[in-house]
């Protein structure tokens, strides 16, 4: 397994559109093994291939605590099906804005169809943090981030931080 370099905000990538998975394969199966290896690594308990560059509707998560025996997700083209009305609210981190958290209202339960390592579908019924963290990955499949469930000013105070700090890099 390889760790894989994260994108950082303000990288255009995480604004585009992942394409499906045409079929389960080796390289789909080793893309999710490398996916899981960086979001340990970081750490993180979520993780979408964008993140890594990759523009396909992938994304791995483990909302095992430290504590407890790992419990790798895989999740191949999910789609929210239904989602509730009860609304829950978590302070939310992305591995692709690193070292800032907010406050993010999202609703509390959500059905999500998907395809699994083996390439059958598979229904997930998810409430709490897990629910959240599928939506926030299913976001980034969708060219969407955290910051954009925030404050139009906060958002942009992020934005220009993190384009200042890559502007710096990039010197």
């Amino acid at each position: 397994m390889t760790i894989k370099p994260l994108i950082i905000l303000p990288d255009p990538l995480l604004r585009q559109l992942s394409k499906p998975v045409e079929r389960v394969d080796s390289d789909i199966l080793k893309l999710a093994d490398d996916m899981l290896e960086t979001m340990y690594d970081a750490p993180g308990i979520g993780l979408a291939a964008i993140q890594v560059g990759v523009a396909r509707r992938l994304l791995v998560i483990d909302v095992s605590r430290e504590d407890e025996e790992k419990r790798p997700l895989v999740f191949i083209n999910p789609e929210i099906l239904t989602s509730s009305d009860e609304r829950s609210t978590y302070e939310e981190g992305c591995l692709s804005i690193p070292d800032y958290y907010a406050e993010v209202e999202r609703p509390a339960k959500v059905t999500v169809r998907s395809i699994d390592r083996e390439g059958k579908e598979q229904t997930t019924e998810a409430e709490g943090l897990l629910a959240t963290c599928l939506q926030h990955e299913i976001d980034h499949l969708n060219g969407v981030l955290f910051i954009d469930h925030i404050s139009r000013l906060k958002r942009e105070m992020v934005i220009k931080k993190f384009t200042k700090a890559a502007r710096g890099k990039a010197i």
